[in-house]
């Protein structure tokens, strides 16, 4: 017998003793033992075990029975299944006891044991089996009447039963619905109560007919308003039809037209609990059909504004009372308490509160009739502020910030630019608001209860967010308001935390100005707090300081404001902080930051406190806790623009700092690089330099491929010091050069990283003397390419030599007298024969960037020299001198666009090269040397845009693009008459040329463009396929980069863009090739260009679209071909993300495509391709159905249940379907539910 088994018989054996107190041991020994993984229990054991468990249920002890029915918990999983049968059928039979104490333990059991059952979803059946086994004789136990106390925990038990595990139970469903209707009209409330649950669970997992026989019988039961009924009945028909609109309202659109003018009329009887059963169900319908609730959103609207104000009891709107809110605050709250009106018996408050809920689900589900809501809401929320009861004010709060968050521009808007004029007027009509929510929260912000005022703080927090600076006219009422929270010591420290933490957000919206004023008010409150005891308030206190010294005397602007009598006492209130050294870590590293910036923005006023904070951070420095936020303020000390004398603690801190340099932290190794490049530029020559040279000798080590972000910090660190002190970098020269060129041969090599190179090599030969001499420089630069042996080809990879040619290039910007001498020799290596296909690349990429400063003699001989160039076999050596005669030719645009353009009409075959270069040429010539060639090269442009060739055809429309925007308003018109008249190619051309005026940055030509988007989008009814599909293209390219541009034209657009993805039938044809038929459909590239652009608009355009209208054609798109198919599964599990409600209408439709997917089998004997592209098929829809398994609802869908189970039955597909759940990143937190 092994240990664990001797221990357990020996706690059983305890168990028998007549002893209780030795019983209650024994079960609590017995509880740990369980509860340990390790434990493993033989067969006998586990029959003992469970035997002597059921038999402590009917113990004499109270104490034992409660224990012994934890331990069934732990127990279910540590034995076999027919030991958790045989532990139900005890129970279940416990629960028809006569004794009331055996059924209560009975049913603690079983909602025990149930909790315990592993879900269905692992792939175990016990749970159902369990389930199946109890469901009988839990109905059998509802439907009779005799014994209350049963019925409800049979009830009870059934609807945790149905929660967890609804759809397995498929085959008892109706027998349940018949057993649980009737006790709807049960006369006892509790029985009601727990029968409206249990319907709400079962609505949401019975198959579609079941549910409609539900609907059907609660619409046929409710009586018409007039007829005569039991206000109890209708009570609780009215609450489950909540309970089923909370559970399962996606499956009740179709009966809402029915449904809502029945509801909506017993609001008019009077009775306080009926109305907010109604309203409940309204919110239910809002958030789960909102587009099936649009016909009756005005009628719930004005249902919502008339039980707001619902107060029979109170007068609120009494002229007395209108005087009384503008009274002065120290008189109101004198008589606060005796206004206070407390009923216990009034149920007004529940319909005020069922109205703002409704309303916050209203505002959520519909953001298109934002105006409106603004329009008729917005005035009556902010008179209700005053509400007398605390939950009603803060469901009224919550329903304002609602609006509020709706109202705010949407990610990545830019005011100045891309102002959509829906957010525009909707942020209009909130400017005007802002006095009357201010005069409404003046009381508030005073109130007693601390809830009012969180509620105050947030709504005040979201407004500011919306709307920065507009609360700055109003800073004396909220000022006084956060000084009355921080000097409030009774109530918790959560206030003082709240109005900290909208102090320091009102520091980032609000113009400094609005705090002159105010300063010597707040911060000494504020300063309070930073010596609080509670470490929370002293670190949201050190944050607002923080934010204060930044926002109050800002380093970029001359100071508004005198800190001489606020600094000395700030300063105390850190230090006093940063001395000590038994705080909290956040405190520790606020009170560093604190300090850092206040000596950052104001270290000359800090007198002989300064050398002393400077000690402190050399102190802090040495700490390993404290040393990362220390490095963090030197660098804010020494980039501050004072020019702060650092000598005191220079010498100490920067071996510390290189020290830095050898750990293995990488967020302080950054730091630590960062404070040292804001040191050299400050300190400069006074840094010692044995110190200097210690931190040189770590940095050869960190310009490596292994961490780029670390290499750039350290290059740009070493191009300081060398313009500083280059005396200090004899030693250190020659390790990092070897590094850095390592460096310039990764492919991966990243722009910022180059730049830094570039920099530390100018400033290498730029300094007197030089460090290192230029020629020696170049050659160590081009020695890899130069050196290789043979002429096999490139050897070096294509990014390697645009790497080189910008340093070659940078070197010669650094000693412009060696220019002409080192293009004089590019020139020689690209026309000699012997050269190797790498220096010739070499050489006419660095051409390109060097050209320009050739000189009159070298240009002469270098047009020749690339001309011939693009006739060499070499695809390499023909782009790359491609490529330098148009740069060479950007700058000298008189003597080489002519003989470009010459060229360009007298080479057809060359004529792709020749107008690469073109493209070349007109990106990097300055737009007014452009202008005089502009009709010459437009006319040239457009004789070549019927080229046969796609290729050249693109290359024509983006130099198109590049000449319109020489002259935008004068060539811009012209596209019209193009697209009028023009060949279908030349149409193409022209739309493919308006998507290269499109840049992710903002651009002068926006709002032209912005006129021109509707034309050119009227392209999508052009005959041509082409011109449809570049079209599309464009609107991608709009929606992606610059939404602005198509967001007010998404009405006209999205009906042709949604033709777009229907598939036609006249552009399929049959292509025989030999004896097979093959079929090719010319609609195809078409179809997937609009759905890329169904996917570009949910990312940027979400709020824009109908996501009901949108789902259709994604439903569509489901059945597709292969691409159309990966696409739309991608936008599923986005869409499952983003407005789970819509997705959750027809999942059931939804699931059947991908059931089809994964299940499909590739035919006997297809081509290896197939498989892959079935394979990768299989796992996209996987991923789509993964992603809509993340939303609550859906596992109760039966289509979905049974779904599931067949992906769990099948190994291959549960197999792909664990592997995706292990890949699945964390869910997306910015979830938005729109209509």
């Amino acid at each position: 017998m092994s240990t664990a088994a001797f221990h357990i018989s020996s706690l059983l054996e305890k168990m028998t003793s007549s002893d209780k107190d030795f019983r209650f041991m024994a079960t609590s020994d017995l509880m740990s033992e369980l509860q340990k993984d390790s434990i493993q229990l033989d067969e006998d054991s586990e029959r003992k075990v469970v035997k002597m468990l059921l038999r402590l249920l009917e113990d004499k002890n109270g104490e034992v029975q409660n224990l012994a029915v934890k331990c069934l918990g732990p127990l279910v999983s540590k034995v076999k299944e027919y030991q958790v049968e045989t532990i139900v059928d005890t129970l279940c039979a416990n629960m028809r006891s006569d004794k009331e104490q055996l059924r209560d333990i009975a049913g603690i059991g079983l909602k025990t044991v149930l909790s315990e059952l592993p879900p269905a979803a692992t792939g175990s059946g016990l749970a159902i089996n369990v389930c199946r086994k109890i469901t009988g004789q839990l109905t059998s136990a509802i439907a009779q009447q005799e014994d209350v106390a049963l019925q409800l925990e049979a009830l009870d038990i059934l609807s945790d039963m149905l929660s967890r595990l609804g759809a397995p139970l498929g085959i008892f469903h109706a027998s349940l619905l018949h057993c649980l209707l009737p006790q709807l009209s049960s006369p006892r409330l509790a029985v009601r109560k727990r029968a409206v649950g249990a319907l709400g669970h079962l609505a949401a997992a019975c198959s579609t007919d079941l549910f409609v026989e539900l609907a059907d019988h609660l619409l046929d039961r409710l009586p018409g308003p007039l007829a005569p009924a039991s206000p109890t009945a209708v009570r609780t028909l009215i609450q489950c039809l909540g309970s089923v609109g909370r559970q399962a309202g996606h499956r009740l659109g179709a009966h809402l037209d029915r449904l809502v003018p029945l509801v909506a009329e017993f609001c008019n009887l009077d009775d306080d609990e009926l109305r907010e059963s109604c309203l409940q169900a309204f919110e239910a319908f809002l958030r789960r059909c909102p587009k099936e609730m649009s016909p009756h959103v005005p009628r719930v609207t004005s249902l919502c504004l008339q039980f707001m104000k619902h107060d029979p009891n109170y007068n609120h709107d009494s002229d007395e009372d209108e005087e009384q809110m503008e009274t002065s605050d120290s008189e109101l709250s004198e008589t606060e308490s005796e206004d206070e009106y407390s009923d216990d018996d009034d149920m007004s408050w529940k319909v005020r509160r069922a109205a703002a809920k409704c309303l916050t689900a209203l505002i959520a589900s519909r953001p298109d009739l934002l105006p409106d809501f603004h329009c008729t809401l917005a005035p009556v929320l902010i008179r209700r502020f005053r509400d007398r009861e605390e939950n009603v004010k803060a469901d009224i709060f919550g329903a304002y910030i609602m609006l509020l968050r709706q109202t705010r521009p949407p990610k990545g808007w830019l005011e100045a630019v891309e102002e959509p004029t829906r957010t525009g007027s909707n942020r209009h009509m909130l400017r005007a608001q802002v006095p009357l929510v201010i005069k409404a929260l003046q009381r508030q912000l005073k109130d007693r209860s601390v809830r009012a005022r969180q509620g105050c703080f947030s709504l005040l927090s979201e407004l500011a967010a919306a709307l920065p600076g507009s609360l700055a006219e109003h800073m004396p009422v909220l000022v006084s308001g956060i000084v009355f929270s921080l000097a409030d010591r009774s109530s918790s420290s959560t206030i003082r935390m709240d109005a900290l933490a909208f102090l320091q957000g009102l520091l980032g919206t609000e113009p400094a100005a609005a705090f002159h004023p105010h300063l010597p008010t707040f911060l000494p409150p504020v300063l309070a707090c930073v010596a609080d005891p509670f470490y929370k308030i002293a670190a949201e206190a050190l944050l607002v300081l923080q934010e204060l010294v930044r926002t109050l005397w800002p380093l970029e602007r001359p100071r508004m404001l005198d800190p001489e009598p606020y600094v000395g006492e700030m300063s105390m209130a850190i230090l006093a902080r940063l001395r000590a050294t038994d705080l909290d870590q956040e405190v520790k590293e606020r009170a560093i930051s604190c300090m850092g910036h206040l000596v950052g923005h104001l270290g000359d006023r800090l007198g002989d406190d300064l050398d002393p904070t400077l000690l402190l951070f050399l102190e802090r420095l040495r700490n390993e806790i404290t040393r990362l936020p220390a490095v963090k303020a030197l660098t804010l000390v020494a980039r501050s623009p004072l020019q702060l004398d650092l000598q005191p603690i220079l010498a100490e801190a920067l071996p510390i700092l290189a020290s830095f340099l050898r750990k293995n932290q990488r967020a302080l190794r950054l730091a630590t690089l960062a404070a040292l490049d804001a040191l050299a530029q400050s300190q400069g020559l006074s840094l010692p330099q044995p110190a200097v040279r210690t931190v040189l000798a770590e940095l050869p080590a960190l310009v490596s491929e292994s961490d780029m972000h670390v290499a750039q910090l350290a290059v740009d660190f070493l191009a300081t010091v060398t313009q500083a002190q280059p005396a200090s970098l004899t030693e250190v020269s020659g390790p990092v050069l070897t590094e850095l060129l390592k460096l310039l041969r990764s492919p991966l090599l990243p722009a910022g990283v180059l730049a830094a190179t570039e920099g530390f090599l100018q400033a290498l030969v730029g300094t007197r003397p030089p460090c290192m001499d230029y020629t020696e420089l170049i050659s160590l630069l081009t020695a890899p390419v130069y050196d290789q042996t043979g002429d096999g080809g490139m050897g070096l990879h294509k990014q390697v030599f645009h790497s080189l040619a910008r340093c070659v290039a940078a070197l010669s910007a650094a000693c412009p007298q060696e220019a002409a001498r080192t293009a004089s020799r590019l020139v020689c290596d690209a026309k000699s024969p012997h050269s190797s296909t790498g220096v010739k690349v070499l050489a006419f990429l660095s051409l390109a960037e060097v050209g320009q400063m050739a000189g009159p003699g070298p240009q002469r001989e270098l047009k020749t020299v690339l001309l011939d160039a693009l006739g060499s076999p070499s695809e390499d050596v023909r782009a790359a001198a491609s490529y330098a005669l148009g740069r060479v030719g950007a700058g000298n645009l008189p003597d080489f666009l002519p003989f470009l353009m010459a060229q360009i009409g007298a080479e057809p075959r060359r004529q792709y090269l020749l107008l690469q270069a073109l493209r070349e040429a007109l990106g990097a010539a300055q737009p007014d040397s452009l202008k005089p060639y502009a009709e010459a090269v437009w006319a040239l442009l457009f004789q070549r845009c019927e080229d046969a060739e796609e290729g050249t055809r693109s290359v024509v429309a983006e130099c198109i693009g590049k000449l319109v925007l020489v002259n935008p308003p004068f060539l811009l018109p012209r596209f019209r008459k193009q697209l009028a008249t023009g060949q279908p190619h030349t149409r193409s051309t022209v739309i493919t040329a308006v998507k290269f005026l499109i840049s992710d940055q903002p651009h002068p030509i926006d709002a032209l463009l912005k006129s021109y988007v509707g034309e050119f989008m009227e392209s999508l009814r052009d005959p041509d396929l082409n011109v449809r599909r570049a079209t599309l293209a464009f609107f991608n390219s709009a929606v992606h980069n610059k939404p602005s541009l198509v967001r007010d034209l998404l009405g006209h657009i999205l009906p042709l863009l949604y033709q777009e993805t229907k598939v036609r039938r006249d552009l399929i044809r049959e292509v025989e090739m030999g004896p097979f038929k093959h079929t090719v459909d010319d609609g195809l590239d078409v179809r997937k260009a609009a759905f890329e652009c169904m996917y570009s608009l949910l990312e940027s355009c979400l709020g824009q679209l109908d996501i009901c209208e949108f789902l259709n054609h994604v439903e569509d798109g489901l059945k597709d071909h292969y691409d159309i198919r990966m696409l739309t599964f991608i936008m599923l599990a986005r869409l499952a993300t983003l407005c789970p409600a819509p997705v959750l209408q027809r999942v059931d439709r939804l699931i059947e495509p991908l059931r089809a997917t994964c299940t499909a089998k590739v035919k006997a004997g297809s081509v290896k391709q197939e498989f892959e592209k079935q394979d990768e098929l299989k796992r996209s829809a996987m991923r789509a159905v993964a992603a809509l398994l993340t939303i609550p609802e859906v596992g109760k869908s039966p289509i979905m249940a049974d779904f599931s189970a067949q992906i769990r039955s099948n190994p291959e597909l549960a197999t792909l379907f664990e592997s995706i759940q292990d890949s699945a990143p964390a869910p997306s937190t910015d979830s938005m539910e729109l209509s």
